[in-house]
């Protein structure tokens, strides 16, 4: 499975109104520019989200975006749904002979806890710090 630039995407308009939940409504004009993306592409993108209840859109001149749950309550999961379909790494699983279905099985599982495990809280909660898991070494 790959996922595109649609839930790639979703996911940054989502980190970022959850990063901002409780302080009013955030335009999708500032998270485009924030993060360098289309303006026009991330319009695209709300309409989903909207329309399946995750976000809800405020009107007015300070108007915008804000989440119709708190940040703890939406996964990763329900994001990539909404905007990719079902989380498979293949297409026409069942017709997979019994070895290969198990493994196709097990790897879809395996993404879906993943992703369904994974809160908006933990996603706006994380900062890059600079600090990596390697060692510098110094000579």
């Amino acid at each position: 499975m790959k996922i595109s630039t649609k839930g790639r995407y979703g996911l940054t308009i989502m980190i970022e109104l959850a990063k901002k939940y409780g302080e009013g409504p955030l335009s999708l004009k500032t998270i485009a520019q924030s993060n360098d993306l289309s303006e026009h592409y991330l319009e695209q993108l709300i309409a989903p989200l909207r329309n399946a209840g995750l976000v809800k859109s405020i009107r007015g001149a300070y108007g915008g975006y804000i989440l119709s749950e708190t940040p703890e309550k939406i996964t990763a999961g329900d994001i990539i749904r909404v905007l990719e379909g079902p989380i498979s790494p293949v297409e026409g699983i069942e017709d997979e002979e019994p070895a290969k279905r198990e493994l196709w099985i097990r790897i879809r599982d395996a993404v879906k806890e993943v992703l369904d495990n994974t809160t908006l809280e933990d996603l706006a909660s994380h900062s890059d710090d600079g600090e990596t898991d390697s060692y510098m070494f110094y000579i």
